[in-house]
């Protein structure tokens, strides 16, 4: 019997969500909805997706409505009196959405209502209106109370009635949230006559959200930002091989299109006609400029820069590395990371426990303290305002988006906010060998000439010729290897591939071999020097094949996967981070030390399978602490899903490794490692820094409003202030590569 069961499924894009707050917001008013099988939250996209039993979506969407979080291009439904609009948490996620037009006519709560242009116009309006009322009260006569008082009125209503509905219904709710504070704080100043402070705290407390959204949207935009360098046409070589402009979304896979100089690539492919230099740095965060050919691979939204390419398209709009990036960030940004889900849960416990010291001073205040009753009730509204924990609130999520950003634009993909922090931590990394710490590929390293009397360049010519018949990548390596050093391959006839001896053939009337040092020695050729040099190579991980006529040795050929010129740098730049370093290889023992030795790695282990390294990975987590995995094959998988952070080579690696892995780092630079370590340790601080800022300004203001020396729109501003700091002091992360990053840690 089939036990699958099949759902809908449907992603709105919810405008006014974008914070944790609105996210426990909705989980919260689609809980007892009949048919919600999945949430997924995509916070930076404002995207929500929901898998349900089928045709109870209109039912999901209208519970949504109904909590004020319509879907755009679903116009909300009347709301009842106790619902309206939820427009954001406040200072720590960004302004209420709503309509852009001059009087447009809206409902909130029940209430028909007129609103303005939201954004700046409006909130300046309220601000202008606020300081007047202010003024009027200062300087006016009492028969001005009135006027004063409307002035007031048409501020709070300007800038913040939505704010102040919200916080009415959490109070019937029982939730007390940062809307109730407000809600809360500007009836009091009202009842007790202190109106232009209420209206000045709401007016200030729109202006803190104004600013605080458009950080946070910088922050969130800075990967969304990317998309943009992807052209939306392209030239298209048409049947008739003329080209066209059309849409990039409508190349199909395998057509050709051609890039000019000056412009950037709108989709993946491989270059099948021209040469260019083209800066991948989008994509790869590479600083230099990549030269690209025939049979490479180019990436849309990098640069060609000096010359006309031909490119098989290989991957559609929505499926290139670039779209891949920014897909997988925006999920990143979604996912908690330790830090947020702590604040998370600190703030659920702060805002009612300031609630009730506020509640405890405005009742216990005159009996214990001696202080009017006003005076009692204003200090408590002063602490009301203080204990909004926008600040706290915001800090985590804009410092993790910014690190994020900052990751990618340097080619390292990371998967969430958890992976960010949680690199500070490393002691350990383990690195596979082949494609990891080396090339992948064998290349020529040495070769030697062994016959006296014998012409170089004959030797040398026989071994290109019968090499370049071969497709044993060792055969190819060697022809690739003397090509690249000018040697024009000799005519070769009566050619014979023998697999797992060699090749042979006639080259210039005798009979000559291209084989293994153990084919030749089998032979009765060679000798105690020919061994000497023999274990010379094989002592430094080398694959010797060796040209040989019928009574002698020619020339001797080492091959070897070498390693990549900057794997040094990066293994003494962990070590420089107290980070030991590890190799886990599957490859001969001696390969194995040789490639240890050549890049400094700690240790060095082969001839391991794949079970076998999940065994090191659990040695070195119980041995050193927490360890990554950095690989790129099939063999990686479960060493990258055992570790605590796995971490693949994007380009030369499988795509089953980058779906295990944590971490992918785009360009296969080993120096993106303890750069990953640094922004983590950097993240960190600022993540820190921000936290002891919102407090430490929160906490002097308390003391000061129990000294009776703050006033309500004083606090408004060290609210607004701290907030403003914290998101400023994250978005520092956003910065390339700096000095404060390089140097971190």
């Amino acid at each position: 019997m089939d036990t699958a069961r099949t759902f809908d499924s449907a992603t709105w894009r919810i405008p006014n969500m974008d914070c944790a707050a609105e996210e426990s917001e909705i989980r919260h008013a689609l809980r007892n909805v009949a048919g919600v099988q999945r949430l997924a939250f995509r916070l930076g996209a404002r995207e929500l997706a929901v898998d349900a039993l089928p045709g109870t979506l209109p039912g999901i969407e209208a519970a949504l409505r109904a909590a004020g979080f319509a879907p755009a291009g679903a116009a909300p439904a009347p709301a009842p009196a106790t619902d309206f609009p939820h427009g954001g948490c406040g200072s720590a996620c960004g302004v209420t959405a709503g309509p852009a037009v001059l009087g447009v006519a809206e409902d909130v709560g029940g209430w028909r209502m007129l609103t303005l242009a939201p954004g700046l116009v409006r909130t300046v309006t309220a601000l202008v209106l606020a300081l007047a009322a202010e003024l009027l009260a200062v300087f006016a006569p009492a028969s001005w109370g009135v006027a004063g008082m409307a002035l007031a009125l048409v501020a709070v209503v300007l800038s913040g009635l939505s704010t102040y509905l919200k916080g009415v219904h959490a109070l019937r709710r029982g939730r007390l949230n940062i809307s109730a504070l407000m809600a809360v704080a500007v009836t009091g100043a009202f009842l007790i006559g202190e109106w232009p402070e209420a209206a000045m705290v709401m007016a200030l407390y729109a202006l803190a959200e104004w600013l605080e959204e458009r950080a946070v949207d910088r922050a969130r935009g800075a990967i969304g930002g990317l998309l943009q360098m992807a052209p939306d046409t392209v030239e298209l070589r048409s049947a008739d091989g003329h080209w066209q402009q059309v849409k990039a979304a409508e190349v199909p896979l395998h057509a050709v299109i051609r890039v000019k100089p000056g412009t950037r690539l709108a989709l993946d492919g491989v270059v099948t006609a021209g040469r260019s230099a083209i800066d991948q740095a989008p994509v790869t965060g590479e600083s230099l400029p990549v030269d690209k050919a025939e049979g490479d691979t180019v990436y849309a939204g990098t640069l060609n820069q000096t010359g006309v390419l031909e490119v098989r398209v290989t991957a559609g709009a929505r499926d290139t590395q670039l779209a891949r990036i920014i897909h997988a960030v925006e999920q990143a940004q979604g996912e908690r990371a330790p830090t947020q889900a702590f604040i998370d849960r600190f703030a659920a416990v702060y805002t009612p426990a300031v609630f009730a010291l506020a509640l405890a001073v405005a009742t216990l205040g005159p009996w214990l303290a001696g202080w009017s009753w006003l005076d009692a009730i204003y200090k408590s509204l002063v602490l009301l305002v203080i204990a909004c924990p926008c600040a706290l609130v915001i800090a985590t999520p804009v410092t993790i988006v910014s690190g994020l950003a900052n990751a990618a634009r340097r080619g390292v993909l990371v998967k969430g906010g958890v992976y960010l922090e949680q690199a500070r931590r490393l002691k350990a990394v383990a690195l596979d060998k082949t494609g990891t710490l080396t090339l992948g590929r064998p290349v020529l390293v040495a070769h030697a000439l062994l016959a006296d009397g014998e012409p170089p360049a004959s030797v040398l010519a026989a071994a290109a010729a019968l090499a370049s018949h071969s497709d044993h990548p060792v055969s190819q390596a060697i022809a690739q290897g003397l090509a690249a050093q000018g040697v024009r391959a000799a005519v070769v006839t009566h050619f014979v591939d023998r697999p797992g001896h060699g090749v042979e053939g006639m080259v210039d009337g005798r009979r000559v071999q291209l084989a293994s040092a153990r084919t030749i020695e089998a032979l009765g050729l060679g000798g105690a020097a020919l061994t000497e040099r023999l274990a010379a190579h094989q002592a430094q991980g080398r694959s010797v094949s060796l040209l040989a006529s019928d009574t002698a040795v020619l020339a001797l050929f080492a091959v070897a996967d070498p390693v990549k010129d900057h794997a040094p740098e990066a293994v003494r730049a962990l070590h420089a981070l107290r980070v030991q370093t590890v190799m886990l290889s599957g490859d001969h023992p001696v390969a194995a030390q040789a490639v240890a030795v050549a890049a400094g790695v700690d240790e060095a282990h082969g001839e391991l399978l794949p079970d076998d390294k999940l065994v090191r990975i659990a040695e070195l987590r119980a041995r050193l602490g927490t360890t990554a995995m950095v690989g790129d094959g099939i063999n990686d998988a479960p060493a990258l899903a055992a570790a605590d952070i796995g971490i693949a080579m994007g380009s030369a690696g499988t795509d089953i490794a980058m779906e295990a892995a944590d971490v992918v780092v785009m360009n296969d630079d080993l120096r993106r490692l303890p750069t990953l370590i640094r922004l983590s340790r950097r993240t960190h601080a600022v993540l820190w820094q921000n936290i002891v800022l919102a407090l430490g300004i929160k906490a002097v203001f308390l003391v000061l409003a129990l000294a009776g020396v703050a006033t309500m729109w004083m606090a408004v501003f060290a609210d607004m202030g701290a907030s403003l700091i914290v998101v400023a002091n994250g978005l520092r992360l956003l910065r390339g590569p700096g000095q404060s990053i390089q140097r971190a840690g």
